[in-house]
């Protein structure tokens, strides 16, 4: 039973849940009083997002205080055509970068309190 109990909780940490919805994310750190990561990423082109992706994002650290203190957006910039975004979802990442991530970089990560006002860059 103990076998079973703990491979449940290691499953629940290993499928974060990011958000690429800002209204969406502020409302849940609202809801939830939990601060805001937000994540610039180039998920199929940028060599450093994808590190940061397989070597902090996916460790059980990182799953543990982001379950337990965040609230994880992403907003990702894929350059192949078949990793393309929606047209709709693409206007929402470039809105944010705009107002986040001026100087496109990437990774760039953003703490933000819950009502999306920059704690640090």
């Amino acid at each position: 039973m103990k076998l079973i109990a703990a491979l449940f909780i290691v499953a629940s940490f290993s499928n974060l849940q990011w958000l690429h919805n800002y209204n969406e994310a502020v409302q849940l750190a609202q809801k939830n009083h939990k601060h805001i990561l937000l994540n610039f990423s180039g998920s199929d082109w940028c060599g450093p997002c994808i590190r940061l992706r397989d070597e902090v994002f996916s460790t059980d650290n990182f799953k543990k205080l982001a379950d337990a203190n965040l609230v994880l957006l992403n907003a990702d910039f894929p350059r192949n055509k078949k990793n393309q975004l929606p047209s709709a979802q693409q206007q929402i990442n470039d809105a944010l970068a705009e107002k986040y991530n001026p100087q496109g970089a990437f990774p760039y990560t953003v703490l933000l309190n819950e009502n999306g006002k920059v704690i640090k860059a």
